[in-house]
């Protein structure tokens, strides 16, 4: 009997729920908080994916409806809340904030949001959307006064990260999780935007003006230093050639010096054989011809001796000076062999 009373009683509910509710399913920003607009218990009752049903009983908390297939009791369950699971974007509507530097700003955002626990979010706050968009706004505006206006620009991402934080501590109580915190436009009042123009419009100037004493020093750098290498290269060259002219000079020298050695030697051993002092002779009489002929072609001053005209004396009085040379440079030879074979004995008795 009373089974049979509890189907009749639920189908003439199910057809009283198709005649007054045309539609089950609403939108998911109504169905979202609010508590109207709910399903109607028809004893069975299928729950969409990403959805969260709570169930009351008697007026308490009973249970929370999974995607699928479900059965209640009428009359004693009764839908209270849907909650959506999917992420949720709210608008967080323009507001004004004054900055560190006493700036009046005029922001909005985009706040991103997920429900984690169905039951905190129906049962631990009234209004959890009017609760998430009063704590992003009030969160903005004192993260905003920490920071400069140029700050708010440059510490955008740092900005949206402590929001989010902020918002996440506090509605921890209430099963919502913020994802993320997006800043849509930030407008400054129109004298404080055409002073911001004239200050980029001069720290291009600055840039312009700092690279171009740039380009310049780095010029005259180069060029100092091209003429430098220049100077080395031109000096290293005269240190070279000066350095092989020397070089060549000396070798002419050495080269000169063995050529007359060796004429010496040849002139005194053909001097030893026979009729050596005629050749040698021969020879003063030609180079004293040679002599007379160059005397009047380098000076008008010419100085001759007395017998210029007698060679054959001439050549007697060169030949004389020779045999007087040769006579004392034999004498010489054995006084210095003498003498070094004195300074030997005198080592050798030292010693």
């Amino acid at each position: 009997m009373i089974r049979t009373a509890v189907f009749r009683t639920g189908g003439a509910l199910l057809q009283q729920s198709r005649r007054t509710v045309p539609s089950l399913r609403v939108s998911p920003v109504q169905q979202r908080w609010a508590s109207s607009s709910l399903p109607i218990n028809t004893v069975v009752l299928f729950v969409p994916q990403q959805e969260a049903w709570v169930v009351e009983r008697m007026g308490r908390f009973h249970r929370i409806l999974e995607p699928g297939l479900n059965f209640l009791i009428p009359v004693l369950d009764r839908i209270r809340y849907v909650q959506s699971l999917k992420e949720i974007v709210i608008d967080v509507p323009e507001q004004s904030a004054v900055s560190l530097d006493n700036v009046t700003l005029q922001i909005d955002g985009v706040l991103y949001l997920r429900i984690l626990d169905p039951f905190k979010a129906s049962y631990g706050v009234e209004d959890p959307e009017y609760a998430v968009t009063q704590l992003a706004q009030t969160t903005m505006r004192s993260e905003l006064g920490k920071l400069t206006l140029d700050k708010v620009f440059r510490e955008r991402e740092s900005l949206n990260s402590n929001i989010v934080h902020s918002i996440n501590q506090a509605s921890d109580d209430w099963g919502i999780r913020c994802l993320r915190y997006e800043i849509k436009d930030i407008h400054v009042p129109p004298r404080v935007k055409e002073s911001m123009q004239m200050q980029v419009e001069a720290e291009r100037k600055k840039r312009a003006t700092v690279l171009e004493s740039e380009g310049t020093r780095e010029s005259a750098i180069n060029v100092a230093e091209g003429s430098k290498q220049a100077q080395i290269l031109a000096s290293e060259g005269e240190k070279a050639e000066q350095i092989n002219k020397a070089a060549g000079e000396a070798q002419a020298i050495l080269a000169k010096a063995e050529a007359k050695s060796k004429a010496i030697r040849l002139l005194s051993v053909a001097l030893t054989e026979q009729n050596g002092n005629a050749a040698a002779s021969l020879s003063v009489a030609e180079q004293y011809v040679s002599a007379f002929s160059k005397l009047a072609k380098e000076s008008n001053t010419v100085l001759l001796p007395s017998n210029a005209g007698d060679i054959s004396s001439m050549v007697t009085q060169a030949m004389t000076i020779y045999g007087t040379l040769a006579k004392t440079s034999s004498k010489i030879l054995p006084e210095e062999q003498e003498s070094s074979e004195d300074v030997l004995d005198q080592a050798e008795s030292s010693k």
